[in-house]
């Protein structure tokens, strides 16, 4: 993990307080948080092992540079060191800072940094020691002559099948909570007025992740359910012809990213297996050019000056 830069303290407290079960309360944490000065606190009944917690989620979306995220312990944000530290890294993505109010960690002292930096050298040793004991139990395992892996995978269990499928289902919904600043923006952009299969054009084109419309979609709904997004996102599209579709798209890329030009443009057009709007494979920049000029008649991108490559 990086090393996050020395400053003053954020602009606001954010704080976070946690139960494992329903039954429990949160009075006692909030009381403490209320007290440090917090002026916007998240509750949440989660168990710490579950890393899709939907509050924390939308907490680090939508804090802002200069703001501190407060928990009364450590153990109220997490239960592994490892997720300790995966979210202060992407509290420092959004240049935010991280206290524990009985704990001593605060990035924004230099004693609090010490402490963190203690523990990143922990999880890296942790991570180690891991790998060297697995490794080994595999070594004996194959002299043995016993296979490793899920034996009732093997088999074709139903069971274990559906058991797998939900364990993947979960990390990849943590993997794209933690990610969720980068490609939620393109997403509410562009839905519902374009199709799920051109919004994933446009992220697996901008390098965020490599996304299908199914599961952008699946993913989204998710979100939905869980009160993160809005559920119009998930209305269905109205429908185009090839061409307009080539309008938008374009106009889309073009917002994107303005300092494209109309070769570059063309070129990535090319790499996403679109059609040309005469049903050609290879794209030219007078082709582009065409096509952005509709979209600007029509109010949808911007004016190319002629003569632009």
């Amino acid at each position: 993990m990086s090393r996050l830069k020395l400053r003053d303290a954020g602009k606001r407290l954010v704080g976070y307080a946690r139960v494992s079960r329903e039954e429990q309360e949160t009075d006692a944490q909030i009381d403490e948080l209320r007290a440090a000065g917090c002026e916007t606190i998240g509750e949440e009944h989660a168990s710490g092992a579950d890393r899709g917690r939907p509050v924390l989620a939308q907490l680090l979306f939508e804090i802002r540079p200069g703001d501190t995220l407060v928990v009364v312990r450590l153990d109220r944000l997490a239960r592994s060191v490892n997720h300790l530290l995966q979210v202060i890294e992407q509290l420092e993505q959004k240049g935010a800072y991280f206290r524990a109010l009985r704990d001593p960690i605060d990035t924004t002292t230099p004693q609090g940094m010490f402490s963190l930096q203690v523990l990143g050298a922990v999880a890296e040793l942790e991570r180690a020691l891991i790998s060297e004991r697995t490794k080994a139990g595999l070594r004996a395992a194959r002299m043995r002559g016993r296979m490793g892996g899920n034996p009732g995978l093997r088999a074709r269990d139903p069971e274990a099948i559906r058991a797998a499928r939900e364990a993947r289902n979960k990390v990849h919904l943590e993997r794209v909570l933690a990610c969720m600043d980068s490609w939620l923006p393109i997403v509410r952009q562009h839905r519902p007025d374009k199709p799920w299969g051109d919004v994933v054009r446009l992220l697996n084109a901008g390098g965020m992740g490599k996304w299908t419309a199914e599961r952008l979609r699946r993913t989204v709904k998710r979100l939905a359910a869980e009160g993160i997004v809005e559920r119009i996102l998930l209305d269905r599209a109205p429908r185009r012809n090839a061409e307009d579709h080539l309008v938008a798209l374009v106009a889309a890329i073009a917002t994107a990213n303005p300092d494209l030009t109309p070769r570059q443009i063309a070129s990535q057009l090319q790499s996403m297996h679109e059609r040309t709007p005469r049903g050609g494979t290879r794209w030219h920049p007078s082709s582009v050019r065409s096509l952005l000029r509709r979209a600007a008649q029509v109010g949808m991108g911007r004016t190319i000056i002629s003569g632009q490559a």
